[in-house]
């Protein structure tokens, strides 16, 4: 589904995602158009701007995830600044693109995303996690069990919005060990799945941006 208030964007969206293949199977133009539009089409990934009419992207966002959690949200927005990229992760975006973002990278956003993936336009992770950075220990923070060095050096990468084979590839390990240390995690800090573990890191400051 594609959202925005903006015809001409919202059509070009639309015929860009239906020229890779992917099915659109709703539009709107208003966040109340769109809550009501995800209701009956339940689309897999919602491509959505912040800037619509009431109830704005974030709400949008958080209510869609209400009715089913299993739905991704790509937003797609004219804004860059870290505090509309922070209230979109915490209200469970998936993914974080600016509008200047080119076709190729938003067709390969909504495939990342659709496939579980975080996806930032790049800068964006960076901005927001030093934002957030913790002084204390993130690893023991408020009695959370102590992730292992491996554990916490994947989070690192998730948090930057790599694609688990790009982990595995890092870190000379399988796609498979990637998955068992993203559970591991998961599990140990009580979360059930990729879009709170992202959002947990961020939060946490578990990312030094300078790093590759």
């Amino acid at each position: 589904m594609v959202v925005d208030d903006h015809p001409m964007w919202r059509d070009a969206v639309e015929r860009d995602l239906q020229a890779a293949g992917f099915d659109v199977v709703a539009v709107a133009a208003t966040g109340a158009q769109a809550v009501a539009r995800f209701a009956a089409a339940r689309p897999q990934v919602v491509v959505l701007d912040l800037q619509i009419p009431e109830p704005n992207g974030v709400e949008v966002t958080r209510t869609v995830l209400e009715q089913d959690p299993g739905a991704r949200v790509l937003i797609l927005s004219a804004s860059g600044e870290q505090n509309d990229v922070l209230e979109a992760v915490k209200a469970g975006a998936t993914g974080y693109l600016v509008k200047s973002a080119s076709r190729e990278e938003l067709i390969s956003a909504v495939r990342r995303v659709a496939a579980g993936d975080t996806v930032f336009t790049p800068g964006l992770a960076g901005l927001v996690l030093g934002e957030f950075r913790r002084i204390s220990d993130p690893r023991t923070v408020d009695g959370t069990p102590q992730l292992t060095d491996r554990e916490t050096e994947v989070l690192r990468m998730v948090a930057k919005g790599m694609s688990y084979k790009q982990i595995a590839e890092r870190l000379f390990i399988s796609h498979r060990t990637v998955q068992n240390h993203v559970q591991n995690t998961l599990r140990k800090l009580q979360m059930h799945n990729r879009v709170e573990l992202t959002r947990y890191a961020i939060e946490q400051g578990l990312d030094d941006p300078e790093e590759a």
